[in-house]
């Protein structure tokens, strides 16, 4: 048995990830690293649903409003901090716990990013002509074309990760999600995904009534002060980019609010969709009892010998 453990929280956005990661933390005393991509960002708090104060007060978290969305990060550069930060942490822990939506950037750290080709000059050219002449949907029509499978998982409005697929699939001549899917396997220690399921319906619910919360805690000033930014890749996300549209005066307000509510459903879907793939995923029930919790305590101490820290 490999020494050390991760303990991947994963799920949709809006199903309680947060929650869960802490109550993992406070059980087995340990700290917990962020896989979500936005809420690296500390400008955008509200509009990522980033952990609260004083949620981040219950246990030590890493990665989370480190960034400035100013600067560029990538997921390669992620997977080496992110795996840097681990190992530290294993130095004084037997186990850590991960969280996050972001679907790539918990399989970076987890299984190793692959050997893609580094980006093409000439076809990066002739991208961003396309992107500049017909817009974002021309490249969604390319991707789902190419590789349908990836195009069931890619955040679509994402031109960067668009971009980098038909690229990949240019130079390679095969399917991006093939070349993704492939494990490295190169990791030393355990992993155990955990996540929660809920009724489709409930979910959707949840994503809608969050979005209200946001906007009752100040999201749209929040999104004001980074109007400036909106050309960033960070910006180009789910909860900024439709009010940048109320903004400009393109759409009214309630308008952009109901595209958010529609686009973080769609995205909550795309995530659903890549967890129904995989077979090592251990679910609780959404409001999960606390019997629930203990079940799932034994549930990891038998499976992977993890002292029992209550």
């Amino acid at each position: 048995m490999k020494a050390k453990n991760l303990i991947s929280v994963v799920g949709p956005t809006g199903i309680g990830k947060t929650r869960l990661a802490i109550d993992l933390a406070k059980h087995f005393d340990t700290e917990i690293i962020s896989c979500d991509s936005r809420q690296f960002f500390k400008e955008m708090k509200i509009g990522t649903a980033a952990p609260s104060e004083k949620e981040l007060a219950e246990a030590p978290h890493h990665f989370i409003g480190n960034l400035s969305v100013e600067g560029y990060y990538s997921i390669g550069q992620y997977e080496e901090d992110a795996l840097k930060k681990l190992n530290e942490l294993f130095e004084n822990h037997e186990t850590v716990i991960l969280v996050g939506g972001s679907m790539m950037y918990e399989k970076a750290l987890i299984e190793g990013l692959n050997d893609l080709p580094e980006a093409n000059e000439e076809n990066q050219k002739k991208l961003n002509e396309i992107l500049e002449n017909e817009g974002t949907e021309k490249l969604q029509e390319i991707v789902k074309e190419l590789d349908p499978e990836y195009f069931k998982i890619v955040d679509i409005h994402n031109h960067r990760r668009l971009l980098r697929a038909i690229d990949v699939i240019w130079q390679t001549d095969k399917k991006y999600s093939e070349l993704i899917a492939v494990s490295q396997n190169s990791r030393d220690f355990n992993t155990i995904r955990i996540g929660i399921e809920a009724p489709r319906e409930e979910l959707y619910d949840r994503i809608n009534r969050r979005v209200d919360i946001m906007m009752k805690k100040g999201l749209l000033e929040e999104a004001k002060n980074l109007e400036k930014f909106k050309y960033l890749t960070a910006l180009n996300t789910v909860g900024y980019s439709e009010l940048f549209k109320y903004f400009e005066g393109e759409w009214d307000l309630d308008f952009a609010v109901s595209e958010i509510k529609k686009n973080s459903r769609r995205y909550a879907k795309r995530q659903l969709t890549w967890y129904r793939k995989a077979n090592d995923i251990h679910y609780l029930p959404l409001g999960y009892s606390q019997e629930d919790f203990d079940n799932l305590i034994q549930y990891i101490r038998l499976k992977h010998k993890i002292k029992n820290n209550k």
